[in-house]
């Protein structure tokens, strides 16, 4: 199986439409879609309504907290919470059928020994960060806690691409990961991925970022792919949202 993962597309159709393409060139023949398909963007309808295809098609599909706001945004939005900013819009722009398949989505999957989440295994709900590793840590013994045959956990939410295992001592080490090459994974140890952003990117690259899984050969490739970021912006515009959410798309932040 090749399983392609794919996290954090926020209604960035041009972003999403890319890295599906290159997946599927690249021989993926599993999808994993690990939650925040709206949110920011200017295409939360037409991004919600390929997923739901894919979906039916056989994809696995988890809900993000961008999700959960799009289904119940807040009556007042904080200025501190950028999520919040966008969430009414796009509550508004999608369909009653779009907002069910969305509030409905779960947080984990799990397939074989791969354990599949949008944030962090501990405590789902809660949307912690995975951005050291205390973080992996601490979603890598909830994972264990789940099932102890367990070994690659990957999720989103920080928009980063990152991995980390646990060598010979007891704690974990972080690799920083070079795209297109593909890193031995094996399961006598265990693994965290964060994968990266298909649709906002945070490590100052306007690339698409996601990540394809050999879970036959266990190697594990981080992927980044050229889109049109420049249209996703002028879309982002035409749509009346904040001009920030535009232009953090050129910077990769």
């Amino acid at each position: 199986m090749k399983l392609a993962l794919l996290s954090d597309i926020h209604a960035n159709l041009q972003a999403f439409d890319s890295c599906l393409a290159d997946a599927r060139a690249r021989g993926a023949t599993q999808l994993a879609l690990l939650g925040d398909l709206v949110g920011y963007g200017a295409d939360p309808v037409a991004v919600t309504q390929r997923v739901m295809a894919l979906a039916d098609a056989g994809a696995w599909v988890l809900k993000g907290n961008h999700d959960e706001l799009a289904c119940h945004p807040p009556e007042i939005p904080s200025e501190h919470a950028l999520g919040e900013l966008t969430a009414g819009w796009t509550h508004a722009q999608l369909s009653h059928e779009q907002r069910e398949f969305l509030d409905a989505l779960p947080l984990t999957h799990q397939d074989g020994s791969t354990l599949l989440v949008h944030a962090s295994v501990d405590s789902p709900e809660q949307w912690h960060y995975v951005k050291d590793e205390r973080g992996a840590a601490a979603s890598l013994a909830a994972a264990a806690r789940t099932d102890a045959s367990v070994r690659h956990v990957f999720g989103g939410h920080v928009h980063r691409q990152t991995l980390y295992y646990r060598g010979s001592g007891r704690g974990l080490m972080q690799f920083l990961p070079t795209p297109g090459a593909a890193i031995p994974v094996p399961s006598h140890r265990s693994w965290l991925a964060t994968i990266g952003s298909v649709g906002q990117p945070r490590d100052g690259r306007t690339e698409a970022g996601y990540a394809l899984f050999d879970r036959d050969a266990e190697r594990l490739t981080f992927v980044r792919v050229p889109y049109d970021f420049h249209a996703a912006a002028k879309a982002i515009r035409a749509a009346g949202l904040p001009d920030f959410f535009a232009d953090r798309l050129s910077r990769g932040e």
